[in-house]
């Protein structure tokens, strides 16, 4: 097969293979990996056109991506830890830390962004889903990273190690923690990320020309690779990835980025016009957005049009435009009946009227008043949502130091190289920064062979295919969540009031409550598997909504000053069954209206998982919608049995 281990296109420690031990190779990686990588990549299946591969550049360059067949709503989503949606404002409320517990938001975004176990034991993976992690039937896709403005729930913030790779593009609360930045969600690229897909992979390009020239490319930028580590789609998840051609251990340098090789508005050949915001007045404001990704989407739609671009050979590797799976790229009536109750739907069609918003009231007056750096060809609203989309993706927000938490946020970065890793959980390398460069370092052990993952944060599989357009299989994704929306709980509360009284002091309990801080119309209390995020919140709003009166008035006289936490009142998953009877039943009326609102009930679900045979008859997008919806309810299920 013409590939040589020089270009980093043979796997570890092979320098020969035949195209039929190749292929087996491949398959049998495939099989053992396949549905990890929807990350930032898309199935890959249906990113190709079926003339073969047109990357992103050729379109601009020779005005044909109008005709780049954009699959009636085929998209990939963004990847980022907190989607914020462009044009969507985010309140952040206070948020705590504890040791052993993830930071997070207690505010949720105006729109419902993410979302919410019915098993004997809850640590035990239902029957039937195991047969995924075998070889002779590959496992989902996994995370993909997606742009997309902040949905409406509250979601989690996952804690970026060093560097976080941003998802949303678009308006996004200014992240208050050390996290990705929030963008609006956009498709994620499909050969980009995690969703390692057999199928996809059989569509994808063989090609070595692409990787050669990036990797001719890194060494004139003084981008340095270790030798143990190779660019390549094979024995990826999905897409381009990085393999280890031989073993790592852990804290070795994979590869070095130096600063002057990172593509952002600072670095790109209209620095300078997008520093003085585009015009003669220098207005610095003119381009700033809620999203803060307007300079650098300009960058990138210049750079991309541009015939003799430096970062030409960068944008070679990047997933096709137009092939995006985002739930943003799905006919509305497939989002909706897909992903009814998880938050999704309602996360989207924010995202989708702020990235209109932000294009029409910022990008096409600069690009119109910038003939000679912008041509016709990328004014265009459908190229900028895809752009938006894999930005989403594949850009990267260099954390605040601690002390400039109160700060505006860093510019977004595309970083080559580390944006090729796709996504995972259990990852086994994570990106540093230092003042010269960024370097990505093993965390774990990576035997030779084995693909390289990094993470894009601490992510529910709603917040995946929202911002990246893929899910990890269950039980995988250990950072998957389910909310509770808290006017759930209000609504649940007036359900055991018999009288007017009664309704009309219930209302001043909640109110008490949104003057505290501890609840909002928009917010979600966010449960995971092992733990309450918003435990906070969610037992301050136990205790005054089941106190009884005297208590009450006494408890607001005080402002809610003199609360004593008991530890019996705690709301750790262990102790819920212990928690007050009144406590218990509220929070168990809660989740039943939760899941009320979707379309299946857990039964159906796990009959379409048991089965591998009605699993693999289902659409990719249908096998995604149900890892987000089956994630959630297991969850919610949890907390019933728990509650009972």
């Amino acid at each position: 097969m013409g590939f040589c281990t020089s270009t980093g296109l043979l796997p570890p420690g092979v320098s020969t293979v035949t195209d039929q031990d190749w292929e087996g190779l491949c398959l049998a990686q495939t099989r053992l990996k396949a549905a990890r990588g929807h990350i930032f990549l898309h199935p890959a299946a249906r990113f190709l056109n079926p003339s073969g591969e047109t990357r992103p550049q050729e379109c601009f360059q020779q005005g044909l991506y109008n005709q780049v067949q954009t699959p009636t709503l085929l998209p990939r989503g963004s990847r980022n830890e907190h989607h914020v949606v462009p044009g969507r404002e985010h309140r952040p409320r206070p948020c705590e830390s504890r040791p052993g517990r993830r930071k997070r938001l207690r505010w949720a975004a105006e729109s419902r962004g993410c979302a919410p176990l019915d098993h004997g034991d809850p640590g035990e993976a239902p029957a039937g889903e195991l047969w995924w992690q075998t070889q002779e039937h590959p496992s989902p896709p996994r995370l993909a990273a997606s742009p997309s403005a902040a949905p409406s729930r509250t979601r989690l913030r996952g804690l970026p190690r060093v560097i976080c790779r941003t998802p949303h593009p678009l308006p996004q609360p200014r992240p208050f923690l050390r996290a990705r930045a929030a963008v609006f969600s956009a498709p994620s690229e499909l050969f980009r990320a995690g969703q390692g897909n057999a199928t996809a992979l059989a569509y994808l390009s063989e090609d070595p020309a692409p990787v050669a020239r990036f990797l001719s490319w890194c060494r004139r930028v003084g981008l340095e690779l270790s030798p143990k580590v190779a660019v390549s789609r094979q024995g990826t998840v999905a897409g381009y990835g990085m393999v280890a051609r031989e073993s790592v251990q852990p804290g070795e340098l994979l590869f070095a980025v130096p600063r002057a090789a990172l593509l952002s508005q600072h670095t790109c050949s209209i620095s300078g016009l997008l520093e003085r915001g585009g015009y003669a007045g220098g207005e610095r404001g003119a381009l700033q957005s809620q999203s803060g990704w307007v300079p650098l989407l300009l960058a990138l739609l210049h750079e991309l049009q541009a015939p003799a671009s430096p970062w030409s050979p960068y944008f070679a590797l990047w997933p096709e435009l137009g092939r995006l799976e985002h739930p943003m790229f799905w006919p509305e009536e497939e989002r909706r009946r897909l992903l009814q109750g998880t938050g999704v739907p309602e996360a989207v069609e924010k995202d989708l009227a702020s990235i209109r918003s932000e294009y029409y009231s910022i990008v096409l007056p600069f690009m119109e008043a910038h003939p000679d750096l912008f041509s016709p060809t990328v004014r265009s609203l459908e190229l900028y949502r895809q752009l938006v989309a894999l930005v989403m993706a594949y850009s990267f927000q260099e954390p605040l130091e601690e002390e400039d938490d109160e700060k505006e946020p860093n510019s977004p970065l595309m970083v080559p190289a580390a944006d090729v890793l796709n996504h995972l959980a259990n990852h086994n390398a994570n990106l540093e920064y230092s003042p010269n460069c960024l370097r990505m370092v093993a965390t774990q052990p990576i035997p030779k062979g084995h693909e390289i993952f990094n993470t894009y944060g601490q992510m529910a599989n709603w917040q995946l295919i929202h911002m990246y357009g893929f899910t990890e299989p269950y039980p995988d994704n250990t950072d998957d969540t389910a909310d509770i929306q808290m006017v759930t709980v209000r609504e649940a509360a007036l359900q055991g009031t018999k009288v007017e009284a009664e309704r009309l002091l219930l209302y001043e309990r909640w109110d008490f409550l949104c003057k505290l801080e501890m609840v909002g119309e928009e917010g979600a209390f966010v449960i995971g598997r092992e733990e309450v995020l918003t435990e906070e919140e969610l037992a301050m709003t136990l205790k005054v909504l089941c106190m009884p009166a005297e208590e009450f008035r006494e408890f607001k006289d005080q402002d809610g000053w003199g609360d004593d936490k008991r530890e019996e009142d705690s709301l750790t998953i262990t102790n819920i069954p212990k928690l007050k009877a009144s406590w218990r039943q509220l929070l168990r009326d809660s989740v039943l209206l939760t899941l009320q609102t979707y379309a299946t009930d857990l039964k159906t679900e796990q009959d379409l998982l048991s089965s591998k045979e009605v699993y693999a008859t289902l659409s990719w997008r249908e096998q995604q919608a149900l890892q987000v919806r089956y994630g959630q309810k297991m969850i919610l299920h949890q907390l019933l049995e728990l509650t009972n």
